[in-house]
């Protein structure tokens, strides 16, 4: 049986993760705190998307997704609540941005070199499973990239039987696995966001994902 997915976040990276749950069969909802926001997303996912608060939606999914934005991602996770994330597989997509200008180009975060955005939201729902994915690639590649070859897609987790099931939605969207372990690989995994965004900043127009070679 097809598990059902509750994407926490209502921008672009929650509505492209739910065309893409969609289009690949997976019963979907998406959350919005905002009753009008809700009515729009109908509108723009369109098929058989369902949608609720960040309360709801979590009690839906079988797997969760937190895809909001990174200063939000703690509170995300505090509201959806330990409780109703218990046992469940938890896609973080999420990169600790700080609300500031990139400097030349690099994206400031709020987090140290030795510790990670995933392991705070680890510890907050300390009984869910997290794996993080979709971080190091923009949104408009994150279902069916389109390049030479498949890109690599970094994750990480403490739990094999979730990393499993974000590894088999992983290969349905496109991607070339690349498992680096525990969640403490999270601490390497989320600046590569700024290293994809580096040529963006600085005015390139081309469109980027990162490959793992292996000889």
């Amino acid at each position: 049986m097809t598990k059902s997915v509750g994407i926490i976040g209502s921008g672009m990276v929650g509505q492209t993760l739910a065309k893409g749950f969609l289009r690949y069969g997976y019963p979907t909802m998406i959350a919005s705190r905002s009753e009008e926001k809700r009515q729009e997303l109908k509108s723009s996912i369109g098929g058989q998307i369902k949608t609720g608060d960040f309360e709801e939606t979590a009690s839906f999914g079988d797997i969760v997704v937190i895809a909001v934005k990174g200063n939000a991602a703690l509170d995300a996770v505090q509201t959806c609540s330990d409780a109703r994330l218990n046992g469940k597989t938890v896609i973080d997509t999420n990169n600790p941005i700080a609300p500031a200008p990139p400097e030349n180009g690099v994206l400031p975060y709020f987090t140290g070199q030795n510790e990670s955005l995933m392991e705070q939201l680890q510890s907050a729902a300390p009984n869910a499973h997290f794996v993080k994915a979709f971080s190091c690639v923009g949104n408009a590649h994150m279902v069916d990239p389109d390049f030479e070859s498949r890109p690599s897609m970094f994750i990480c987790g403490n739990d094999v039987t979730a990393k499993d099931e974000v590894i088999e939605i992983l290969d349905k969207f496109g991607w070339e696995i690349e498992d680096m372990g525990g969640v403490e690989a999270a601490r390497a995994i989320e600046p590569l966001a700024m290293l994809w965004c580096i040529p963006i900043f600085k005015g390139s127009k081309g469109n980027y994902a990162i490959k793992m070679l292996h000889k």
